[in-house]
């Protein structure tokens, strides 16, 4: 299990790294919004632009609304796995909420291995044709003054599925461990698991207040 939990660490470490360095990319994101914003509503940067557009054939406000969707590309896709184990993504949980600790750590086991893994397999197969098309192609912008090497951007649903990928293994290992380790292994599992929300905390210590008391009553009445 100690192999187990150090490989989890591995890949978490390696998904929470990409998501917390990429986030740095919404700065020059604002900027490049700002800037193409500015510049194409006053008229003395408006027509020097258009200017600079005429004599070399590169529009710059072209290249920087490109420019935008990309880092938009890159910054979605870099965080999913983040994401995930943060538990920062949205759940529409209406059953697995009123599960005990262990039934969710069940649940969620088993969803991952038969509908993420499969899901996440094909999306990096896919994803990686799109991007080899894409360079055989020489796709590029659909505006003839834009950013071409569309490849590149394309680039960012490979290694995004990838990323994500090693969230969800490391979320496996981790829950393997909290279902069939020992009880030390099972304890670290779930200090570092963090996919289980602060409402679940309070409805597990609920149930088991609610298990002991019963338990009580039924001493009680045994005893009786």
């Amino acid at each position: 299990m100690d192999g187990l939990l150090s490989a989890a660490r591995r890949l978490d470490g390696f998904s929470r790294w990409i998501g917390k360095a990429i986030g740095w990319i919404i700065i020059p994101l604002i900027a490049v919004i700002l800037f193409d914003v500015v510049t194409r509503k006053l008229d003395v940067t408006r027509l020097y632009f258009a200017d600079f557009t005429a004599a070399s054939g590169y529009s710059v406000s072209t290249i920087l609304q490109d420019l935008q969707w990309h880092f938009h590309a890159f910054l979605l896709m870099f965080t999913f796995g983040f994401g995930y184990l943060a538990n920062a993504h949205v759940r529409v949980d209406i059953f697995r909420e009123m599960l005990s600790r262990r039934g969710q750590a069940r649940m969620e086991f088993i969803l991952l291995i038969i509908l993420a893994l499969p899901f996440l397999t094909v999306m990096i197969m896919y994803s990686w044709d799109l991007t080899a098309l894409s360079w055989r192609q020489g796709e590029g912008s659909e505006s003839l003054t834009g950013i071409g090497q569309r490849w590149f951007v394309k680039s960012a649903m490979v290694l995004g599925f990838i990323i994500a990928l090693a969230a969800v293994l490391a979320t496996i290992l981790r829950l393997y461990a909290t279902l069939y380790g020992d009880n030390a292994a099972q304890q670290t599992a779930m200090e570092e698991l963090e996919i289980f929300s602060d409402a679940s905390d309070e409805l597990e210590a609920a149930r088991l207040e609610a298990e002991r008391q019963l338990a009580e009553e039924r001493a009680k009445a045994g005893g009786a």
